[in-house]
This record gives C-alpha cells, structure tokens and sequence, in this order.
C-alpha cells in the first residue's frame, strides 16, 4: 500500500452489519410526489410565512412606486436572496406598474417566476457513472451540518435502485457519526468500513476504495469529520483524503457534496467558497430548510457559484431529502400551489 502517512493498520471488517452483500436489499416504496409538496411547502413554511408577511406590508398600504420597490428590495435580502437577485426582482415587479395598486398574489407570481429563473440551471440530477466502479461520493461539510444523516438517506435512494452501496465512517472524530454509519448499513443491508474512533481518515479512505473495487461495489459514499471552513490543519486533512483516494484512481471522488445548513443563512457563502478550494466541490446539498425563514440563500447561493444543487431535505425521514426541482422550490418559498 503506498504511504498514507497513517501509523493505523487495523485491518477493515468485510462487513459489520447487514446481510449478503451480494443481494441488494428489497425496494422500499418511493414517495409520492403529493407526499413530497406537502412535505416541502410544509417545510419551507416559515420561509414563506416570513415573505408573505413582508409581501402583505409593503403593498397593501400604498400604491407602487419607487419607496415600495426599495422596501420589497430589502425584504428580500432579508430573506437572503442575496443583493443581485433582491434588485432585479425588485425592478421586474416595477414594470409597467408605477403609481398603480398592485396585487400581493401578482407580486408572488412574478417573485416566483425570477426565483425558478435563477435556480433552474443549477437544478441537476446526480449522476452515476455505472462505468466508474464503484462511483466514489465524498461528503463534506461544517459540524452539524447533517452530513451522516444524508448519507444515510442517499444510500437508502441508491439500494432501492437495486444499487450495491457501501458506507465510509470517515467522520473518525466521532464516535456518534461512525455508530450512526453502522445503524444505517443495518437498515439498509449495506457494507460499512470503519475504525476506532480517532483513526486516520486517509488511510480508511484508501483502504475502503481498495476493497470496495474488488468487491465489485457500485457507490460508495464517504462521510468525512465536520469541520469549520476557517480551520486550515483540517482543511488539509480533507485534501489529503482526495489525494490518497487519486492514487488508487486518479477520477476518486468522482463526485463532492457539500452538505449546507440552511439555518446558517449567509455563513453559507464563505462554506461554498472555502470547501470548493480544498475539496473540489461538484454539488451541493441543501439541509434543515424547515428550521428557517431563510430558505432564500439557496438562490443567492445559486446565483454566486452556479454550483449543481442536487438535493434538499425538510425534515428527517428517509423520504425528506428529495432531488431539487427549481419549480417546487420557488412556489413553495413564495407560498403558491405547484
């Protein structure tokens, strides 16, 4: 094995949980796609609500005109849309419109449309190249940021598609996330790696690649210890994992979430730019969208990095992170119908 710069030679479980890791495990039921609106506009409530009651101040007291438009530009920063999409919004909603009586449910409209407009490009599938066995997802992200609960969620949509996955418990600062691993594998009847908490996460990472290609794995999907974005000595530990993992393939990880919180409003900017350095971000998830009035820095988000937004979760059941579709999220965040 080449160096790794890890002393840590305990060997890897073929398996710590589970059953026959030749036999995916049986499909469970998708959710619907009634089921997911609800849950999502249900998730994005506060959101809305938040927008709805900014909405209802600014218009229904006077007509449009140029006080209105800076007022509704600064509701919408205050929902972190971000600068260039609260001004631009601003000026579509003020077309044709001064001095006239506008109607609340026309400005969501139009708030919606510019929203689905910015979020459309970027509203993109992740996708597995069968060629590239297994297809190596590393997951990264800040402390709390739902990283392992993810995980555990993208695994469970993989085996249902009757893919052959297999979990790393690269988050080796935490006892909880390796142990949290090992209970998704057993519900889903997956492989694990995994070592004592504090172990070298380069070393687990090259040795689960290794056996993973000769076991035949479809995906497999690394968790990584959470780390705040302004820490240098343990940014560089996450790219010395992506190092280790190019000398077994030189295309591993052929793919990089970032998970973001989305509790954590403009803080996700700087995640964005900094992981994208460091680990060569691909694709973003979006979590915890129901813990906040702030849902609209994905646009700003988007906007910025025209980085592919994968998935957002509203909550945490296995069937609450769902592909992103730009649609559903802007009528859900202004708080219209699909």
């Amino acid at each position: 094995m080449p160096d790794t710069d890890n002393d840590d030679k305990t060997p890897l479980p073929r398996r710590l949980f589970g059953g026959d890791a030749e036999s995916p495990p049986a499909p469970l039921p998708a959710a619907s796609r009634a089921g997911w609106w609800r849950r999502l506009s249900q998730g994005l409530s506060r959101s809305s609500q938040a927008l709805a009651a900014g909405l209802t101040d600014i218009f229904s007291k006077r007509r449009l005109d140029r006080r209105t438009l800076q007022d509704l530009e600064d509701a919408l920063i205050r929902a972190d849309l971000g600068l260039p999409a609260a001004s631009r919004i601003a000026e579509d909603v003020g077309r044709g419109r001064f001095d006239k009586d506008v109607d609340v449910g026309e400005v969501k409209e139009i708030l919606a449309a510019d929203i689905e407009g910015s979020l459309a490009p970027v509203a993109k599938p992740l996708e597995i190249d069968a060629a590239r066995r297994p297809f190596v997802i590393l997951v990264v992200g800040v402390n709390g940021s739902g990283k392992t609960t993810t995980i555990g969620k993208l695994a469970a949509k993989f085996s249902r598609q009757g893919k052959r996955v297999a979990l790393v418990a690269g988050d080796t600062f935490r006892a909880a996330a390796i142990e949290q691993l090992r209970i998704w594998s057993e519900r889903l009847g997956c492989e694990v790696f995994a070592r004592e908490s504090g172990s070298d996460a380069a070393g687990l990472a090259y040795d689960a690649l290794d056996a993973a290609r000769q076991r035949g794995t479809d995906i497999l999907i690394m968790d990584t210890a959470g780390r705040l974005q302004n820490r240098t000595e343990l940014m560089g530990e996450l790219e010395k994992i992506v190092r280790v993992m190019k000398k077994l393939d030189a295309e591993a990880p052929h793919a990089v979430l970032l998970v973001l919180d989305a509790t954590v409003g403009q803080n996700a900017l700087s995640q964005v730019e900094l992981f994208g350095r460091s680990a060569g971000v691909t694709g973003l998830v979006m979590t915890k969208l129901d813990g906040t009035a702030r849902g609209g820095i994905l646009v700003a988000i988007a906007e910025k990095f025209k980085l592919p937004i994968h998935f957002i979760g509203v909550g945490e059941g296995a069937d609450d992170l769902e592909p992103f579709a730009a649609r559903d999220f802007a009528r859900a965040i202004v708080g219209l119908d699909p």
